[in-house]
């Protein structure tokens, strides 16, 4: 494990120095956090790039492939898997579809509900994509031992839950 100080503590010192009426000691990790949430996404954007993807195109096959055989859902429910709204993701399934990664389709039961398709190229993209954000975030992780790692979850799990509800 690395030992020494990194620049949030030296951040954290210069307030405590400067404001020693605050306590600077959330800083302590929202400051980390915030500093590897960065680093995280240019490391997700390589991999990323490596195959030709958007972080939103990500996003999308990776709900589409979650959803097991069939690999679809509906554009209502890839709405609430990614957080946007109605209009961005028809423009996103334009594309998508356009480069040859989803299909639409209509629903067997009724024919108003639009679904929306993984293509045998688009899991194959996802698919390759996984494989290699999955190691590149392994070699992240690779600094701590299995044990610090799934306290690490545990904590940020916990720190979490309260905000996503």
């Amino acid at each position: 494990m690395l030992q020494g100080q990194d620049e949030v503590d030296r951040i954290v010192a210069a307030w405590g120095r400067e404001r020693p009426d605050l306590d600077p000691r959330p800083l302590h990790v929202f400051s980390r956090v915030s500093r590897l949430s960065r680093r995280l996404d240019l490391a997700r954007r390589r991999v990323f790039i490596d195959h030709a993807l958007e972080g939103w195109e990500f996003d999308v096959l990776s709900a589409l492939r979650r959803a097991g055989a069939s690999y679809e859902l509906t554009a209502g429910r890839l709405l609430n898997e990614t957080l946007v709204s109605s209009g961005t993701m028809t423009n996103r399934i334009d594309r998508m579809v356009a480069h040859g990664y989803v299909v639409r389709a209509v629903g067997a039961t009724d024919r108003r509900v639009v679904l929306v398709r993984l293509t045998p190229r688009g899991k194959e993209t996802v698919d390759a994509a996984m494989a290699d954000l999955l190691d590149s975030e392994q070699q992240l992780l690779a600094e701590l031992e299995p044990e610090e790692a799934e306290l690490l979850t545990s904590l940020l799990r916990r720190l979490l839950l309260p905000l996503d509800s």
